[in-house]
């Protein structure tokens, strides 16, 4: 079975390595009045009646797949989608960004492609841009990088952290479009190195390259969220489901379980990984499986939540909240997955 480890990622010790450099960080948040704890989705900062939202992230090794097709404008978006929603899990709504471009040496052809994603993101999310920066290291960086630190911002009182969580909540799942930016170096592996595909390879259904379905740029789920917020819906949890899959809804509280038993229908993609000998746990502990965001609410407020969502995307009931620690997932080829 090929596994994510095998591909160079070792989520387990990758989640080791972040508890010790953040157990050594956590002494600095005496230094503010800071509100979430380290582990979230992002961190707020209390500002009076207010909060600042912070949260920075990269593109990662989907960058690979750029340079295979030479398509440079899209990781701009993947850039912003992930952390203008990691933004929204607490609650806020983002208003502003910074990026950080390192490369091998400078092209400017390129970082003008690079830039046209970031302002397609940045308009599709009601962001600025305001500032980043772009250092050449030759030695450190092959080819380049790409990378960004968000801020939002919430009334004290409308704070999302996930406490509020209680079994028996529902789980509405929003729709992904495939891969987004999580698990490239685990398809890539199963796809290019075992396989033998390459980027311009048609997918089963002969719509689409293997190359387009994975260059397909993060879904942002900001003017659906935004749309919660502003009809002041009562929403106990909100989770972006990027590496880790479903377990990422850990992040909101402890001592609750999930129970997800109706995924919508997997996107072709993550199929053909499936079919390239990767064990269907690795499956859903490494991608999004089709489900990009989750919204956790009272069941009474579900209907009225899903109406407003589905002007801007496609979501629908996945499960519920349990009483236990247990996640567990009814995969696509009909298994149930415990975690």
């Amino acid at each position: 079975m090929v596994t994510y480890s095998e591909s160079g990622v070792d989520i387990d010790l990758e989640a080791v390595t972040v508890s010790a450099l953040a157990d050594k960080l956590k002494s600095t948040l005496e230094c503010r009045d800071i509100i979430t704890d380290s582990g979230h989705y992002a961190a707020l900062v209390k500002l009076g009646d207010k909060a600042i939202a912070m949260s920075t992230d990269g593109v990662g090794s989907k960058i690979l797949i750029a340079e295979m097709m030479n398509k440079y404008d899209t990781v701009g978006i993947d850039c912003i989608a992930m952390v203008v929603n990691d933004i929204l899990c607490v609650g806020a709504e983002p208003i502003a960004l910074v990026d950080y471009l390192a490369v091998e040496k400078p092209d400017p052809e390129r970082a003008a492609e690079i830039a046209e994603g970031l302002v397609a993101g940045a308009i599709e999310s009601k962001i600025a841009i305001i500032g980043g920066e772009t250092a050449s290291l030759p030695g450190i960086i092959k080819d380049f990088d790409l990378a960004g630190t968000g801020i939002g911002f919430v009334d004290i009182d409308k704070i999302i952290t996930g406490e509020n969580i209680q079994p028996g909540n529902v789980l509405i799942g929003i729709n992904s479009n495939g891969i987004h930016s999580n698990g490239y170096s685990l398809a890539r592996k199963a796809l290019f190195d075992d396989a033998g595909f390459t980027v311009d390879d048609k997918m089963p259904n002969g719509e689409t390259t293997i190359g387009e379905e994975l260059i397909r740029p993060t879904e942002l789920y900001v003017k659906p969220i935004v749309a919660l917020f502003e009809k002041k819906y009562n929403i106990n949890g909100l989770a972006h489901i990027t590496g880790g899959g479903f377990t990422n809804l850990r992040r909101l509280k402890k001592g609750v379980g999930y129970d997800i038993t109706d995924l919508p229908e997997v996107p072709e993609i993550f199929k053909l990984i499936y079919e390239q000998n990767v064990d269907i746990k690795e499956m859903y502990k490494v991608f999004n499986m089709g489900v990009g965001f989750v919204v956790i609410c009272e069941e009474s407020e579900a209907d009225k939540i899903m109406g407003t969502l589905s002007e801007y995307c496609d979501c629908q009931i996945i499960g519920k909240v349990t009483d236990d620690e247990k996640i567990t997932v009814k995969a696509f080829e009909g298994s149930e997955i415990e975690y």
